[in-house]
């Protein structure tokens, strides 16, 4: 089992639902995300929260989706609400810390222990 796993994911129609979770050894109370990677396409960062409660969202899921970090658990999550065909693909979970920039809340460790494997999520319309 990895560091960071994933669940939650399936298949649903256009508008639905869906939560994920992501729990390991790997999380990090300081700064956790979500991103996601679709067949032929570049990684998309979703979303992503410090442990001071910054967010930051994709344009393309502002307003749907909603992320949160439940510390005393070590599991973040991600809301999914009005799911459309385009948000298919596979939802992994990184680690990282606080961007001393401020200019987004994290930066992502590189090492592959901090990135969860992912789960699928399809939408159908």
């Amino acid at each position: 089992q990895g560091r960071l796993v994933e669940s939650g994911g399936g298949s649903v129609q256009s508008g639905g639902s869906l939560r994920l979770s992501c729990t390991g050894s790997a999380y990090s109370t300081a700064c956790m995300g979500w991103f996601r990677q679709a067949p032929g396409k570049e990684d998309e960062k979703v979303a992503e929260m410090d442990g001071d409660g910054k967010t930051r969202y994709a344009g393309s899921v502002l307003g749907r989706f909603t992320i949160a970090m439940d510390n005393a658990k070590n599991t973040l999550y991600l809301e999914m609400n009005s799911l459309k065909p385009e948000d298919t693909a596979r939802y992994y979970c990184r680690a990282g810390t606080e961007n001393p920039t401020g200019r987004t809340p994290c930066v992502f460790f590189d090492d592959t222990n901090y990135v969860g494997q992912g789960t699928q999520v399809t939408v159908s319309s």
